[in-house]
């Protein structure tokens, strides 16, 4: 008698996993992870690759034709719930996030292997051209003592003592929360830098703080 210990679909489902994992990893460290140079976000897109994947394939059963749209609104109403009980996270980490959710679901569902190749290259494609074509600006949230000088007559002065303290070369300063006890301010500063790892870097201040503070 024989015994099949994994089916032929399960297989298709191993080698569909095993594209997924490989294009989001090229995603990630070749397109994300080389100007941002996040170690936490790295762990965390290829992590949940892995989680959405295989989430997907067991709540649609083995059944891939009866497949309906509740699985995957239902799994991005969990995400949405998640979304609002976390810190907040940055634009881009939050783009590659979705993307990186998208292709698992895409790949956990698809059977057609040519239309899996053509939405992975045209995937591919847009994030490069995006990528290089739109370039972000570095930024840093500075908690500011000098608060006489975040008048807009004293912007010139606000910036030239912003860049003889921090030794960068600032393009925009942005004036958020003020507190006139502790004589201080939040300021949003943008500024030029080969430093790929300060973009969107971690906030030293909370975005609460710089609309409240």
């Amino acid at each position: 008698m024989d015994v099949t210990i994994i089916s032929t679909e399960f297989l298709h489902t191993l080698i569909r996993f095993v594209v997924c994992f490989v294009f989001n990893g090229i995603i990630i460290n070749q397109l994300y992870y080389k100007k941002s140079h996040r170690r936490d976000f790295y762990f965390t897109f290829m992590v949940m690759s892995v989680a959405i994947f295989f989430l997907v394939y067991f709540m649609m059963g083995m059944e891939r034709a009866k497949a309906t749209m509740g699985v995957g609104l239902g799994l991005f109403g969990i995400f949405s719930i998640m979304r609002y009980r976390t810190d907040a996270m940055p634009v881009r980490e939050m783009t590659y996030l979705f993307v990186i959710i998208c292709l698992s679901v895409v790949h956990a569902m698809a059977d057609n292997y040519v239309e899996l190749a053509i939405v992975d290259v045209l995937t591919f494609g847009t994030i490069l051209l995006c990528e290089i074509n739109l370039k972000v600006k570095q930024t840093k949230l500075i908690q500011y003592d000098r608060i006489e000088l975040i008048k807009p007559e004293k912007r010139a002065e606000l910036k030239a003592d912003l860049e003889a303290r921090t030794g960068l070369k600032i393009i925009k300063v942005d004036v958020g929360g003020i507190d006139f006890l502790k004589d201080s301010a939040v300021l949003r500063v943008t500024y030029e830098g080969d430093k790929a790892s300060d973009v969107n870097a971690q906030y030293e201040v909370r975005k609460s703080q710089w609309r409240e503070m």
